[in-house]
């Protein structure tokens, strides 16, 4: 019995002192995943740039919409819808720039698997062959090559340098070839140059297939800008007149304005959302 206590007391001792006996290991920080901010600032081409600007351009543009609004029609409901329309048009104006840039990239792939391909039968390594783009590579993708090409030159181990190079282009085109080419290094064998000309003839005919159905989707969207832009160029006019202006100055045209600022937001991203073609996702990150 006596032993019994002495080895509990004894272990109440050593667990209390093992903070300092046994300190836990230091974990390394997590990187903290981009947000959706971060990230359509990086798909608009500006990932060099501090994200911190999107939210001074989005104040100043609302400054000076709401100002500009106030000129026009001294009403302050008017002035606080400008204001709210001028800090959403900079956003609004990097995802479109996103999606130009994502849309001309994709177009760029097939030429991509076609330089590849080209120094692979030269007998160029992979590796070789992969940094051989930052030179005769299509000019938008140069940057991104180079930098694999500065990673395999310091590490040496393609594994690693193609998986930054993957996260950099960060392309579900990129994944297939940049998997393509690690699998190929890996297990060796001499089917890489006809997988790279199938991803090269299917990546061509879903950007033309997909050229065709924007450009038949266009109108929509054009549709969707005219209905949303229309109603507050006529507020606008009316609103210029001491009769107009005092009818949407009072409680029920308040009412009014602020309920067409709501139907045209939901109509607006309702057409969106008809005219969207679903993009294609990452099945590898």
């Amino acid at each position: 019995m006596i032993l019994g206590w002495g080895g509990l007391l004894a272990a109440g001792v050593l667990l209390t002192l093992s903070p300092w006996l046994w300190p836990p290991a230091q974990r390394a920080p997590r990187e903290r995943a981009p947000g959706w901010t971060e990230r359509t600032w990086q798909l608009a081409g500006y990932a060099h740039a501090p994200v911190g600007r999107l939210a001074v351009l989005c104040v100043g543009a609302a400054a000076v919409a709401a100002a500009v609004a106030w000129t026009l029609t001294a009403l302050p409901v008017v002035a606080l819808v400008s204001a709210f329309a001028g800090g959403v048009a900079p956003v609004a104006w990097l995802r479109d720039r996103a999606r130009r840039l994502r849309r001309a990239r994709r177009a760029l792939w097939p030429d991509v698997c076609d330089l590849l391909i080209s120094a692979v039968r030269a007998g160029m390594p992979l590796a070789e062959a992969i940094a051989s783009l930052a030179q005769a590579g299509p000019p938008a993708l140069r940057s991104a090559f180079a930098g694999f090409a500065r990673d395999i030159a310091v590490s040496g181990h393609f594994d690693s340098s193609a998986l930054r190079l993957k996260a950099m282009l960060a392309d579900p085109v990129a994944d297939r070839i940049i998997e393509s080419l690690r699998m190929a290094r890996q297990v060796g064998g001499t089917e890489l140059v006809p997988v790279l000309q199938t991803l090269s003839s299917s990546v061509r005919a879903e950007v033309a297939l997909r050229a065709e159905v924007e450009a038949r989707q266009s109108w929509i969207r054009g549709a969707a800008v005219l209905g949303l832009v229309a109603p507050w160029v006529i507020l606008a006019l009316l609103a210029s007149r001491p009769e107009g202006a005092r009818a949407y100055g009072s409680g029920e045209g308040i009412v009014l304005v602020v309920g067409g600022a709501v139907i045209s937001v939901v109509a607006y991203r309702l057409m969106l959302r008809i005219a969207r073609i679903s993009e294609p996702r990452r099945w590898t990150t």
